[in-house]
């Protein structure tokens, strides 16, 4: 088995990967994320390693099973993923050290790699973040693919450098780049800015993903404009009184 994959992104604003395998070679993905694969190759559907590491999984946000896909045939072999809503696809090399991702952000990688739930340096960091309390550890010597809402902006931190993201746009970043979370300060901006109540501060050295369509952000639109909700579900008490003192 190879620890590198070979591998095209196709598309603009809801990309696919094709990951070409070669006779023997496999890659593992998140159930639902399969597109199409060519005559030879092979899926089984198992915990990945054990009930354990299917719990873990199911905890930093994944499903229980994941679901291997081998190159059985004599020849090269191709096989495609893609995620669930519009976005684009990120490859991290792992190889270079692990890295930590947003709840639901992996979608597929060389096999090998181990998916798991990764505690936040300091615990009120995970518990306000307002994306859950844990966040994925990716590991392993290989690629993985994660997926992300609309546009990606990579961002390289000097050391002691720091940026503040919005806790649902917080893609991935090296556990080298230290992570906490700040309230936002001011009571106005806290409720009518129509943001939220915290954000994520990033200080250097490392790389930080950020996205710039959250799915919820996303989903939060569809909603009002389809008459189901009233602004962005994502907004919560702050953004709804905002609305009502503005005459909405």
């Amino acid at each position: 088995m190879a620890d590198q994959v070979d591998y095209q992104i196709l598309g603009d604003d809801a990309q696919a990967v094709v990951i070409t395998l070669d006779p023997g070679e496999a890659v593992r993905a998140e159930p639902g994320a399969f597109m199409w694969m060519e005559d030879g190759i092979e899926m089984q559907t198992s915990t990945g390693g054990g009930l354990m590491k299917g719990l873990k999984r199911k905890l930093a946000g994944e499903s229980f099973f994941m679901t291997t896909f081998e190159n059985k045939g004599h020849d090269l072999r191709k096989v495609s993923f893609a995620g669930d809503f519009p976005g684009k696809i990120i490859p991290l090399d792992l190889s270079k050290g692990d890295m930590l991702c947003q709840r639901d952000a992996y979608l597929c990688s060389a096999d090998g790699i181990d998916v798991t739930l990764a505690f936040t340096k300091r615990f009120g960091a995970g518990f306000l973040g307002g994306e859950g309390f844990f966040l994925q550890r990716l590991s392993g010597d290989g690629l993985a693919f994660v997926h992300a809402g609309g546009y990606i902006v990579e961002q390289e931190l000097g050391r002691g450098e720091s940026i503040r993201v919005d806790t649902g746009c917080l893609v991935a970043f090296e556990p080298s780049v230290d992570y906490n979370i700040k309230m936002v300060k001011g009571v106005k901006s806290m409720m009518f800015g129509g943001e939220g109540l915290f954000y994520a501060h990033m200080t250097g050295p490392g790389r930080v993903w950020i996205q710039t369509t959250p799915f919820s952000r996303f989903a939060g639109k569809v909603l009002s404009a389809s008459g189901g909700g009233r602004g962005e579900v994502r907004r919560g008490i702050g953004g709804m009184l905002g609305d009502l003192i503005g005459g909405e």
